[in-house]
Formats: structure tokens, sequence, C-alpha cells
């Protein structure tokens, strides 16, 4: 059994990317895909927590590392690529997790914070995407997990630019998927339910959304970070193989109801 589960889901000698790696979502997905047999890099800007994971992915013998990086500078975030490039070889995976999540009402949702918010959680998606996918391509393999949001879908909690940028993250999904799909790369996403992490932390001070939320799920609990864990390590292997341009909602039934 062993054996031909490693066959289904293994990952050994593959290289993952997992940007935001450094807490919350990003950094469940990163462990999973490092216990797997990946080596995996980690993409973020603060060091320090990612060292933590670096360091964490190494005592279960993962080859690991860490770039630092501004996702939401475009300059900085073609510098990451080529580094990861020249210094790591080029990835077999690609995981975008990072974002930041400004979402004041849209009456004061200034032109800076939008242009922040595409940027990072947008942007740096598509440009990582260009940096890498060409070369999983000419290679015949290769997996894009882009991590979207039930904001891309439905509009609650102030959603303005978040809500806008996820929705076309789950575009750029699609569109990914079209363009290299045929050559053996894979492109989905993975939409979260409501989860506690660092980016909603605002959330989960207020003891009765939470209980809101908790309770429109059908599990009967809001989402837990390590939640991402088995379907990231499914995606990211030879077990999708046939799964393309598609959203896979693990939320606990949030978005059934």
């Amino acid at each position: 059994m062993s054996s031909y589960l490693d066959q289904l889901f293994g990952l050994g000698g593959r290289l993952a990317v997992v940007t935001g790696g450094s807490s919350g979502i990003g950094r469940e997905i990163a462990l999973a895909l490092g216990r797997a047999g990946a080596r995996v890099v980690l993409v973020a800007r603060r060091e320090a927590p990612m060292a933590e994971v670096v360091a964490e992915l190494r005592t279960h013998g993962v080859q690991a590392g860490a770039v630092t990086a501004d996702l939401a500078v475009r300059a900085a975030v073609k510098v990451a690529a080529a580094k990861i490039i020249e210094e790591y070889g080029e990835p077999d995976v690609l995981v975008n997790s990072a974002a930041v999540n400004i979402r004041p009402h849209l009456a004061q949702l200034t032109e800076d914070d939008w242009d922040l918010t595409i940027e990072a959680n947008l942007t740096a998606p598509f440009l990582l995407g260009q940096a890498f996918a060409p070369a999983m391509a000419r290679r015949g393999w290769g997996r894009i997990i882009n991590v979207v949001s039930q904001q891309a879908f439905r509009a609650y909690g102030n959603s303005g630019a978040y809500g806008a940028a996820k929705a076309g993250l789950v575009g750029l999904t699609r569109s990914q998927a079209e363009a290299w799909s045929r050559q053996g790369v894979c492109c989905n996403a993975i939409a979260p339910g409501v989860v506690h992490t660092p980016l909603t932390e605002e959330v989960f001070s207020d003891p009765t959304k939470v209980a809101a939320h908790a309770a429109r799920t059908m599990i009967g609990r809001n989402g837990l970070p390590v939640d991402f864990a088995g379907c990231a390590v499914f995606l990211a292997s030879d077990a999708a193989q046939a799964v393309t341009g598609q959203t896979l909602f693990v939320d606990g039934g949030y978005s059934a109801t």
C-alpha cells in the first residue's frame, strides 16, 4: 500500500515553491509538500518566520530554503523568481498562497489600497506563473496551485479589492490551465472557508462573527490551516493529472449552504 500511495501522491524529486509559506495556510501546505517528498522553497517578506518553517521542514529530512521578497513589488517578484531558478533550479510546483487583506468599506478604499491588493494577490501569481510555467511545459510536467477565497464568489465582510483580486485569481487559474494543461501543467485553485490565520485576526477577534461563520458550515467549525495539507499534496501529485482549471472548495460545506 505504501508504494502505491507513493506512486499516486509522492513528490520525490520535485521542487515546490510556496509563497506565503511562513504562516497560516501556506505554512501547512509547505510542510505537507515537503513531507510528501518535495524540496521546498518559501517566499515571503519576513525572514524569521520563514527560517522557523525551514528548520521545521529540515527536522523531517526535507531539503528547504527561503527567498525574501515583497510580493507587492513587481521588480522584487522578478528578482525572487530569478534567484529561485539560479539557486534551487526550475520549480515543478508553484503554490501562490501569499496575500494581503486590506478590507475597509468600499467607500474608504483608497487607490493605494487597491493597487497594493491587486499587486500582491493577483499580479504576483501572474508573474511567478510566467516565470516558471513555460519551463514546466517544456519538461511536460508541472503544477500551479492558487489559494483564492470565498470572496471570489460571494461578497461579505467588505470584500472590496480583496474579493476582486481573488476573483481575478480564479480567472487567472483557468487561463493558466488553458495555456499549459496540454503540456502536462495542471493549474487549479483552492478556496478556503473562514480560516483562523494571521490574515483573519480581525474576524476571529469577534466571537459572534466566529460563531456565525462556524454555524454556516456543514461540519460545525471554521477552517484550520492544516485542513489544506492533503488537498495540496493531491493537486501537486500525479494523482491530479486530469484535474485542471478547477477550484477546490475546502470549506467544511460553507459554500454549499
